[in-house]
């Protein structure tokens, strides 16, 4: 009770804690308690207060206010997406047919890769992103695989190096020439073996240039040292197929989805599983690490078939922080994390929405934005780089959509609406540059380093000094783990599609 006025502050005892409620006419959430000599009184700042329940506790303790804002104020509050226009949009590619649950789109500052659909074996394209518009039908293709091409991923130091994988169990390096193909390409830089089943999904390490993980329908995670041509680690801890796997910022941590079911956050070198989260609850498709925020986000499918996001503690699977519905639809939920705006997008395979929240360490965690709305379907996205992106235009992210009914690939861009035309350093903090931190040696001896740094301001557009260097042709053993890959073959089940992967370890 207030004496210097006819109001009441209401006051609630909470874990030892006094809570005001919302509408105390206080300016700070932090109160010191004074005890008076007056039972039931305290001074508060000057005031003097009587509870109508005595506080019997210390002679000093600290309030914190339990209220919380309903809307948390955010530069990326007004965020839009932009639609290419027709000029802008990439027209006339087949692109693939595959159900594989993969993007079948990569691209950098340089080039657009799309996986297409072709009679026999695998292909995809490579065209300069900045020649949009109507593409040859006989434009030249990279044609090398014997078995339908599953994934692609450029590497993020040097633009014209590209990897792919395939049915056929091969995991397959590519150095495409300076401004694109002018004939179609079969001969990769490397061809390398030691998967015995198809091969669905690859990714680059996120500080080293010369490091592949390659994860296949037999159940393991392969290490490739692309220096030296060969399979270096085999994490082997799954007992389903991998559907995801996600780094932290520095390489150190991997992070997987599994068929069977767990989310398991593992120590690539070793393959020692750190943490693990039996998801009965919510069953986990795509896992992606929050950068530094300790975090992971996880989208899957809730018990009663609706799609669900999730938000972990990367040192405590036991239980999600917190679970939240999205929508009744059924297609495959893709998220993409901004580490740089700690911006978190998800967009459903099917449909042609992209959500957007922003992402924080404190309750609420996640600030639904937006969501950026269009009739037309997407069957995967492509993501540009942040050194790819337009600052002038107060670009933050760009997506590729992929439009199979159309043979389209459409750029959306989204956003930050300014008025002024200058550089926007409040957007654009110092990001991830296009130079690796440690060497495949450096880093599979136990070395880590946080990703160099660079300003978008200036050096957006200088080109990397990284080279790519293959090996020297010749036959290599596939023993890892004191395991010959190619010995060791598990038998295959009765759905899985044949594949023409050969008996032995081949290398262009």
């Amino acid at each position: 009770k207030n004496h210097n006025s006819s109001s009441d502050w209401l006051l609630s005892h909470n874990e030892g804690e006094w809570n005001f409620c919302p509408h105390a006419p206080f300016s700070s959430s932090y109160f010191p308690l004074f005890r008076c000599g007056v039972e039931g009184s305290v001074r508060l700042k000057g005031v003097l207060v009587e509870l109508e329940t005595p506080i019997r506790r210390h002679c000093m303790t600290l309030v914190k206010m339990s209220w919380h804002p309903t809307y948390k104020s955010s530069k990326f509050r007004n965020v839009y997406g932009k639609a290419g226009k027709r000029e802008q949009c990439f027209d006339g590619i087949p692109i693939t047919r595959n159900v594989h649950d993969n993007h079948f789109c990569a691209v950098n500052s340089t080039f657009l890769a799309i996986v297409t659909e072709t009679a026999g074996g695998g292909s995809f394209l490579v065209i300069p992103v900045n020649k949009a518009g109507r593409i040859d039908p006989h434009y030249p293709k990279v044609c090398g695989h014997q078995g339908a091409v599953l994934d692609i991923k450029w590497n993020p130091f040097i633009n014209n190096i590209i990897a792919s994988c395939s049915e056929d169990c091969s995991v397959r390096i590519w150095e495409i020439p300076e401004g694109g193909l002018k004939r179609n390409m079969s001969e990769p830089v490397l061809e390398l073996y030691g998967h015995s089943r198809r091969v669905g999904l690859i990714e680059w390490h996120p500080t080293c240039s010369g490091l592949l993980f390659s994860a296949g329908c037999d159940f393991k995670i392969l290490i490739w040292n692309l220096e030296e041509g060969a399979p270096v680690k085999m994490i082997d801890c799954h007992s389903d197929v991998v559907l995801c796997m996600s780094f932290n910022t520095d390489g150190s941590l991997l992070a997987t989805s599994c068929k069977d079911k767990h989310l398991r956050v593992i120590e690539p070198r070793s393959g020692k599983v750190l943490q693990e989260a039996d998801c009965k609850s919510h069953r986990v498709n795509r896992v992606v690490f929050l950068g530094n925020m300790k975090r992971l986000v996880t989208t899957g499918v809730s018990r009663w078939n609706t799609r669900q996001l999730a938000f972990w503690d990367q040192e405590d699977l036991s239980i999600p922080i917190i679970e939240e519905e999205i929508d009744g639809l059924s297609g495959l939920l893709f998220p993409f994390y901004d580490a740089d705006t700690h911006m978190l997008y998800l967009a459903g395979k099917g449909d042609g929405n992209i959500r957007y929240y922003e992402v924080s360490t404190e309750k609420p965690y996640l600030q639904y934005l937006m969501e950026f709305r269009s009739p037309t379907p997407q069957k995967g996205l492509g993501v540009m780089p942040k050194h790819g992106l337009d600052v002038a235009a107060c670009e933050i992210f760009r997506f590729y959509k992929l439009v199979t009914l159309r043979g389209l690939i459409e750029p959306i861009s989204m956003i930050v609406p300014r008025r002024s035309e200058t550089y926007q350093e409040d957007i654009y903090p110092m990001t991830a540059s296009t130079e690796p931190a440690v060497t495949a040696d450096e880093w599979l001896s136990g070395i880590d380093r946080e990703p160099l740094l660079m300003s978008l301001k200036a050096g957006y557009k200088r080109p990397s000094r990284t080279v790519f260097k293959a090996p020297g042709k010749g036959w290599k053993t596939m023993v890892v783990n004191g395991l010959d890959l190619l010995e060791n073959i598990p038998a295959k089940t009765e759905n899985e599609s044949s594949c023409g992967c050969s008996s032995g370890s081949r290398m262009s």
